[in-house]
């Protein structure tokens, strides 16, 4: 019922009080769990920062990480130096519904909090993928947990979703795509610590380690014309994808190969920073 309050996460509801309120709260809770209860470290944080504050005009961010527990977002970004308070360059994010939206008060909560509503195995092509791209569109930057689910078990990146992947493809501008491997949400809030639950509050005394990766630059039309030329003879089932793009038409097939393609991309960068993180912890 409450998934549908797009009004509450427009720009100028109210011009933007309630949205700035819930983010100075919400960035000091972040900066109290991150900096005072718990210890972050961030390498190559100076990336991040610039791109979320100065890269060039209309040009969106699509940041990636690792899930390991229901606060990495907004935890991961509550790191000394980060703007974390302010909502007009807070990122967007992808919220899975079943958790952030199963009310009308945590759905208006998170619809402040520029979060989007997205349904687990629901596919590419659902309501609220329109959504994120309007704001790729926009040139603002958005968050996503391609892994689609919490992992807390120390086992190699998963296979990705590919609606991140999608939205890169779709979006008119190539986003920037920034990798980001995180370790230490899965000690701050486990998912069975008191009676097989999560703890009603996050844990202190923990170290977070965040690994910021360098920029993965995609050349989107040459992609799209190997994607087209790989998947003529395409013989896996098709589900009934319509056709995407307005320059170079993308049938199912040619589709399937393209974010197929750049999911395993992103997932090797990804799979890198982590291991980089296991060196540093060695």
């Amino acid at each position: 019922m409450g998934r549908h309050m797009e009004w509450a996460g427009r720009m100028g509801y109210m011009w933007g009080i309630p949205r700035k309120m819930l983010f100075v709260a919400v960035g000091a809770f972040a900066k109290a769990v991150a900096n005072v209860l718990n210890t972050t470290t961030v390498h190559n944080a100076d990336t991040l920062i610039r791109l979320v504050q100065h890269r060039p005009p209309g040009v969106p961010l699509v940041t990636v990480s690792n899930h390991m527990s229901t606060i990495d977002d907004p935890v991961m970004w509550g790191f000394k130096g980060f703007p974390t308070s302010d909502a007009t360059l807070g990122r967007w994010v992808l919220a899975a519904e079943d958790i952030c939206f199963k009310n009308v008060v945590l759905s208006y909560l998170f619809r402040l909090g520029k979060c989007i509503p997205v349904t687990r195995g629901a596919g590419i092509h659902q309501e609220y993928m329109d959504e994120a791209l309007e704001h790729l569109r926009n040139g603002e930057w958005l968050h996503t947990f391609p892994e689609g689910k919490v992992t807390q078990d120390d086992v190699p990146i998963r296979r990705l979703k590919w609606g991140t992947a999608s939205l890169i493809v779709r979006s008119p501008i190539t986003p920037i795509v920034l990798p980001i491997v995180h370790r230490g949400f899965d000690e701050i809030m486990p998912e069975n610590s008191l009676f097989g639950r999560r703890p009603p509050v996050p844990l202190c005394c923990k170290k977070i380690e965040i690994i910021v990766g360098e920029p993965i630059q995609f050349d989107i039309p040459s992609m799209k014309q190997m994607a087209i030329s790989m998947s003529r003879n395409w013989a896996s089932p098709l589900l009934g994808w319509p056709a995407t793009g307005e320059q170079t038409r993308l049938d199912e097939p040619a589709q399937r190969f393209l974010y197929g393609h750049i999911s395993d991309q992103i997932r090797s960068v990804m799979e890198k920073l982590r291991a980089l993180s296991l060196q540093k912890r060695s």
